[in-house]
């Protein structure tokens, strides 16, 4: 095991694993953290907290993930690359892993415009390819960016995010070969509406030989209403076919449509050779996630030997 982290052992034990989302919040409180965690920590293998999602000041992923495996779960750490230089984000990373952390997310990350200071200055001084580099380079080889070698390594389990609904098509294959070529280990995808196209891009995974390299966990989000999706399927990268917009559009309960609609989507993704698990980002309504992963026949978790060393 290269991190020893739960959600690796999940995923190398072949189980089909599942992951919840949890955004810090625009306080100094733990509260909300640790009563989403309490809630669905029985029904997910890991719970990623998001880092200063949508470019907007939230406690920091580092902090939230310690107060995630308090409340009795294992954290995926989200980090971007925008707000730190290789300096802060080496040092971060050293930081967590001395705390436990074990799984980390390498992300670019929103650009500041989009955000609550749109005219603080960004760093951007690594990408995300760069960064998952950076993170096997300190967990594998125990050095640093700059060649330096450490003493103890930050054991991480390495994941990555993938978008198979942006165009070109043919070079979101690829984007992702990169990723898995720098060292990732997982992926996470964007929010998967379009089962056919995203089943494409399976395809041409498979065709590559990156399914086999990499565990690959489809991501998706249970909508609570039409207004929702409808925004939604105005967001770049995300593709909802018109018979979901429809649907939801015509249900007498919208609450009940989305989760039907999301439980299919996972239902149908397992089936999908090449996916290993599944992403659950419950914007807003994390209480949900149990009663989707349950309906999903996907309770209970599998129970996975504790890590040695």
């Amino acid at each position: 095991m290269k991190s020893g982290s739960k959600l690796e052992r999940v995923l190398a034990g072949g189980h089909f694993a599942v992951t919840a989302e949890v955004g810090p919040p625009k306080s100094a409180s733990s509260k909300g953290i640790v009563k989403h965690t309490e809630h669905m920590k029985d029904h997910v293998d890991a719970v990623n907290l998001t880092d200063n999602q949508t470019a907007i000041v939230r406690l920091s992923s580092v902090a939230a993930a310690v107060h995630v495996m308090r409340a009795g779960a294992e954290p995926v750490m989200q980090m971007t690359c925008r707000d730190r230089n290789r300096i802060a984000i080496q040092s971060d990373i050293l930081g967590a892993a001395s705390l436990g952390v074990r799984n980390i997310l390498c992300l670019t990350g929103d650009h500041q415009s989009f955000g609550n200071h749109p005219t603080a200055k960004n760093v951007f001084d690594l990408d995300s390819i760069q960064l998952i580099r950076a993170v096997k380079d300190m967990r594998d080889e125990k050095k640093f960016i700059c060649g330096e070698e450490m003493r103890v390594a930050p054991r991480m389990f390495i994941g990555a995010a993938a978008n198979p609904f942006g165009d070109p098509f043919e070079y979101r294959v690829m984007r992702l070969a990169k990723k898995v070529e720098a060292g990732a280990d997982f992926i996470q995808t964007q929010a998967i509406f379009d089962v056919e196209r995203f089943a494409k891009w399976m395809e041409a995974v498979r065709d590559m030989g990156l399914h086999e390299r990499v565990y690959i966990m489809g991501g998706v989000i249970p909508v609570k209403s039409y207004g929702a999706m409808r925004y939604m399927s105005t967001v770049p990268g995300m593709r909802i076919p018109k018979q979901l917009l429809d649907r939801m559009k015509a249900a007498e309960d919208p609450k009940e449509e989305g989760v039907k609609i999301c439980v299919e989507i996972i239902e149908q993704l397992r089936q999908i050779e090449g996916v290993k698990g599944v992403h659950i980002m419950a914007v807003y309504w994390e209480e949900i996630v149990p009663t989707i992963v349950e309906r999903a026949g996907l309770y209970p978790r599998p129970e996975v030997d504790d890590a040695v060393g």
